[in-house]
């Protein structure tokens, strides 16, 4: 039987018109893009295309807003950092919720070392920010506001056109994670309302090893890294030419496809979560119940270890995640779910079903038959818990 890969929220295979596209561009057209001649030159229109693709998915004015980097880590640490050390000189204060991916919170924990003063917005028991809440957290050395588009845990849609709004005369500058959002839900940064926004390629069937920081036009960042004079002299490095073609291309098809896949995606989640209610029982849905991505689940199973139900799933070649990738083999409680006001237990027993271009409904099917038969023997084992 063919293994079942429900785990898009970790990472997505490379598409064939990426791969095609990139190709070239390891052995044939190698040249480093910031040669001045014309092999180079091949390299750097190669670049500058993917970045107009990029740039035209997410609806930027310009090509030149988009910064490649090597990650959507990379482009969370550069908006941040970059943002914060920038902006320093009016104020001291950053805001940001207490549910975001690792690489937002560890860059603000950094900050806070350097003396940069951090509030953590709490969020209700569906993971979202209530705005009066992040509202009052603003203060007139307020310099930052960074909340992520969608939670990479439990699928949360946060309210960012909101906040967007709530900032949009103020000097303080917004920026937003969309390393999961991006490709699921349409959507633009003008309409968003964001100074900044990171990408990441491998969450949207791009290589890995690509990611872009979005920078509206007149937004000043520092550097992270510092050398030669590429990205407008904001990340210093040769290019990762054939991952950003991919990207680039990626992007291209993924932005023609979007609101046709939300659609299905939406279909498939609905019909998965359904099943597993009516069949398989005691579970609890984690997240917002409307307001989320169109291609998570993240399910407690009531008496059962997530971590459990996944080393059975893989036995039998199906593949989910028990928390995000980032705490992959870290046998942790999710903060996630803990700031959600989840109990330790129901951190501990919850699983992330996540689903892409290859999902299908046969597919989907078989998962539940198969869920059910791993649900019926991991319970017969405490059966004081039912």
């Amino acid at each position: 039987m063919k293994p079942i890969y429900l785990d898009y929220g970790a990472t997505s295979p490379v598409r064939p018109e990426a791969l095609e596209a990139m190709l070239p561009f390891f052995s044939q057209a190698y040249g480093n893009s910031g040669s001045i001649h014309d092999f180079g030159q091949q390299s750097r229109e190669a670049i500058e295309t993917a970045r107009k693709q990029v740039a035209q998915a997410i609806g930027a004015s310009a090509a030149r807003e988009i910064i490649f980097t090597s990650s959507g880590t990379e482009s969370n640490n550069l908006a941040l950092i970059g943002a914060a050390r920038k902006r320093k000189a009016f104020g001291n204060h950053i805001v940001t919720s207490s549910v975001e991916h690792p690489s937002v919170l560890e860059a603000c924990r950094f900050l806070e070392r350097e003396g940069f003063e951090v509030t953590y917005v709490p969020v209700d028991s569906n993971g979202l920010v209530k705005l009066d809440q992040l509202k009052q957290a603003l203060t007139d050395r307020t310099i930052l506001v960074s909340v992520m588009a969608a939670n990479n845990e439990v699928g949360t849609l946060q309210p960012i056109r909101d906040i967007g709004q709530l900032l949009k005369d103020s000097p303080i500058l917004f920026h937003t994670d969309a390393v999961q959002y991006f490709g699921k839900v349409p959507f633009s940064v003008i309409e968003l309302g964001v100074d900044l926004l990171s990408l990441g390629s491998h969450k949207v069937y791009g290589p890995k090893g690509a990611g872009a920081l979005f920078i509206k036009k007149g937004v000043r960042i520092e550097p992270l890294l510092h050398g030669g004079g590429q990205e407008r002299g904001l990340r210093a490095s040769t290019l990762n030419t054939p991952a950003i073609v991919g990207f680039g291309a990626a992007c291209q098809l993924i932005s023609q496809e979007v609101a046709d896949e939300q659609a299905r995606l939406t279909a498939l989640r609905d019909h998965c979560w359904r099943r597993i209610q009516s069949e398989i029982g005691d579970v609890d849905l984690n997240g917002h119940p409307s307001d989320r991505l169109p291609n998570n689940l993240n399910l407690s199973f009531h008496g059962v270890e997530g971590q459990a139900i996944l080393l059975e799933l893989n036995r039998k070649q199906i593949y989910v995640s028990s928390g995000s990738a980032c705490s992959a083999g870290k046998h942790a409680a999710s903060h996630v779910l803990l700031a959600m006001g989840k109990s330790l237990d129901t951190a501990f027993q919850s699983l992330r079903i996540t689903f892409g271009k290859d999902t299908t409904l046969e597919l989907i099917d078989r998962f539940v038959d198969e869920l059910k038969e791993v649900m019926h023997y991991l319970r017969s084992l405490s059966p004081q818990e039912h």
